[in-house]
């Protein structure tokens, strides 16, 4: 009988333990769930996420998401980049300055070659060569990582402010494929003589200009007015040309001239 005392008051002893053992633990319990919770360190699924939901449309609409198609290295590409409105104008001396670094960088990472650039208001336009479209995607790419970084720091200088920050360019390029003489030399006028289009031409002192300065028409050796003696005509000293390549592809050497062997710059284009 005692011994049956004995353990009784053993398995007691060992309850009233447990109970205590519990008690502390509820009570540290609690006291975790009223101190404030670790934030995650990864995002959680779900909830606004930058870039996400439908594509932009109005001013800040850029091209379709679809698929490029096929570019076969035969030829070349007509680009169009868009800038956003924060930016302002891409034409003042800055902004030149500024996108010139970036056809050099272009050029030096030999991705793509530019052969005419053109430079209005909110937009550029650029007659570019590349092996094939993935070329094509990285080289374009590559251009306006550097042309943002040079404009966002050109923005805050002209402004007088600290270096402006975020995107630059609107989306998605725009590239139509060239695929004959016709469109070729549409093109090249196109490009050069774009700011005819936009009435640029008529402001001044840009009225007085034969070419426009703010693209690689100065540049262009088959101006109709240059005559037998392109090689004769100076740029002024202070001109810093943008970096452009001679073509390669036969349609913007020798194919465009099919139709005309040279183009003036009194031409105006149309809108496409």
């Amino acid at each position: 009988m005692s011994k049956i005392v004995t353990s009784e008051k053993s398995i007691a002893g060992f309850v009233s333990v447990g109970y205590r053992v519990y008690v502390k633990a509820r009570k540290g319990c609690a006291k975790r769930a009223a101190a404030p919770e670790q934030l995650a360190l990864f995002k959680q699924r779900g909830g606004k996420r930058r870039g996400a939901g439908r594509p932009p449309k109005g001013h800040r609409a850029g091209a379709p998401h679809t698929q490029r198609p096929f570019l076969a290295e035969r030829y070349p590409v007509h680009v169009t980049l868009r800038v956003v409105p924060e930016i302002g104008s891409l034409r003042k001396r800055a902004m030149y300055a500024a996108i010139r670094q970036a056809t050099l960088t272009a050029a030096s990472h030999g991705m793509i070659r530019i052969v005419q650039i053109s430079i209005q208001r909110r937009h550029l336009h650029l007659l570019v060569e590349a092996k094939n479209k993935k070329m094509l995607a990285v080289g374009i790419q590559s251009f306006e990582i550097s042309a943002a970084k040079h404009l966002n720091v050109a923005v805050g200088k002209i402004r007088r402010q600290p270096r402006r920050r975020g995107s630059v360019f609107v989306d998605r390029y725009h590239a139509e494929i060239i695929k004959s003489p016709t469109q070729a030399r549409n093109a090249l006028m196109y490009l050069l003589a774009n700011w005819r289009k936009h009435g640029e031409d008529g402001v001044a002192p840009m009225s007085t200009w034969k070419f426009d300065w703010f693209s690689s028409a100065p540049q262009f050796a088959y101006w109709t007015e240059y005559g037998e003696e392109a090689f004769l005509w100076r740029l002024p000293v202070t001109y810093e040309p943008l970096w452009v390549w001679r073509p390669q592809t036969w349609m913007l050497a020798e194919g465009w001239k099919k139709l005309s062997s040279s183009i003036s710059y009194r031409e105006a284009p149309a809108s496409r």
